[in-house]
């Protein structure tokens, strides 16, 4: 079986989801990580540093496809929570506007009487696109990556005509009871400061095991994300490895075109 290695103990597959990443010996948990700058995942965006996320964590990190506009955004990721749920108990993650997406599959999932997912790690989650929130624009000028006008055009498209209320595309409006085990991960100087902190306030307020972290800057949370959210997995994860080896199933048979 082809496959691309880093230090020859990770492993960057092809599954019917998307590019995973797993390390080289069998993984014990499933991740559905959940970009919110690459709705289109390949290989080549994916190995660093989510290869070390595989390896700290003992994970298959998988990293699903999904559309740009909504409801057809969070149509595609739950297909894929369904799909990645039958290999085992499944954890969530995202950052920025796949942060936000992650939140609105648990309201999806609870709402629906779904199996939830074991935990959820959201890193600068997009959680309220009203955009309103002060931090974006009092941080806007100390994250050198963030661009304020670019978010706002892709929040338009993928809001299209819906609400920017509505409790799926704007989770920080939902009720959040019936959450499982969250960790959020911010930086004082982020723009998206202010969506984590209200989150966290309101999903301690319904009763959900939240852990919120701020660190310094954007420099500090790259460094910090990975061994944050690996840590928080391994105290709230599935204890158990996935029923199935991926390849049984068809999964990651060969390596994905990058």
């Amino acid at each position: 079986m082809a496959s691309d290695t880093t230090g020859g103990d990770v492993q960057i597959q092809a599954s019917s989801i998307g590019p995973v990443v797993r390390p080289a010996g069998r993984a014990d948990k499933v991740v559905l990580y959940l970009r919110g700058d690459r709705p289109h995942p390949t290989a080549a965006t994916v190995l660093e540093p989510y290869g070390r996320l595989a390896r700290r964590a003992n994970a298959m990190v998988v990293f699903p496809r999904y559309r740009a506009e909504f409801p057809a955004a969070l149509d595609d990721v739950h297909a894929a929570y369904e799909e990645a749920l039958e290999s085992g108990p499944v954890m969530l993650a995202g950052d920025r506007l796949g942060g936000g997406l992650a939140a609105a599959l648990l309201v999806r999932l609870r709402d629906t009487g779904a199996a939830p997912p074991a935990c959820a790690v959201l890193v600068s989650a997009l959680l309220d696109l009203t955009l309103e929130a002060p931090s974006l624009l009092l941080n806007a000028a100390a994250d050198p990556t963030f661009d304020l006008g670019v978010l706002r055009r892709r929040v338009a498209r993928h809001a299209g005509s819906t609400p920017r209320t509505d409790p799926l595309l704007s989770p920080l409006h939902a009720n959040l009871h019936g959450f499982p085990p969250l960790r959020l991960l911010t930086a004082g100087t982020d723009p998206l400061l202010d969506d984590s902190l209200s989150f966290a306030a309101r999903a301690a307020r319904s009763g959900v095991t939240v852990d919120l972290r701020v660190l310094q800057d954007a420099a500090d949370l790259r460094t910090a994300f990975v061994p944050a959210m690996a840590e928080f997995m391994d105290v709230w994860g599935p204890s158990a490895a996935p029923r199935e080896d991926a390849r049984a199933r068809g999964w990651p048979t060969r390596s994905p075109a990058s």
